[in-house]
């Protein structure tokens, strides 16, 4: 970059992309004054070297910018419910509540429904409330697995955004 660049001639490129041709390096580094910008080297192996005329630190601030950003992207989760089969269907009302604030958030969300003693006998059951809460979730989430019985104790499913 500018006063570091000790071979001459170099090929040169402007700030609006425009080739200027090969010229002595104290010529590019003046054109590049006078512009107020830098003269940086872009592609050192070519030969003669090719230099852009641009604000570095203008591009070094993208650049970093564009990093700090890009490690900030949301990585999505598998968030689980879980419900008994005698759940009330106020408490149904707000696990889906819940569920869809999961799902507004990009997150996957997992619907357990858990069988204990007696209520092993009633799978339909667990069924059905798996099959409400999926209907009233259609808007915002498809079904990604439907619901099934896992490992005898439990029935689920699982939604994903939209």
């Amino acid at each position: 970059m500018n006063d570091r660049i000790r071979i001459s001639p170099v090929r040169v490129v402007d700030d609006e992309g425009n080739m200027l041709g090969e010229m002595d390096t104290d010529r590019a580094r003046e054109l590049a004054r006078e512009a107020g910008l830098d003269l940086v080297e872009v592609s050192p192996e070519a030969r003669p070297p090719v230099c852009r005329i641009m604000d570095y630190g203008k591009v070094q601030y993208e650049k970093h910018k564009k990093q700090k950003t890009g490690s900030k992207q949301h990585q999505t989760q598998l968030k689980q419910i879980r419900l008994r089969a005698k759940t009330g269907a106020h408490d149904i009302e707000v696990k889906i509540r819940k569920a869809r604030e999961f799902l507004s958030k990009k997150d996957k969300v997992k619907i357990n429904v858990l069988f204990r003693g007696r209520e092993n006998a009633h799978h339909d059951r667990g069924r059905e409330m798996l099959e409400e809460i999926i209907e009233s979730l259609k808007d915002v989430a498809s079904v990604e697995q439907p619901p099934r019985m896992e490992s005898g104790r439990a029935m689920s499913t699982i939604v994903t955004p939209l």
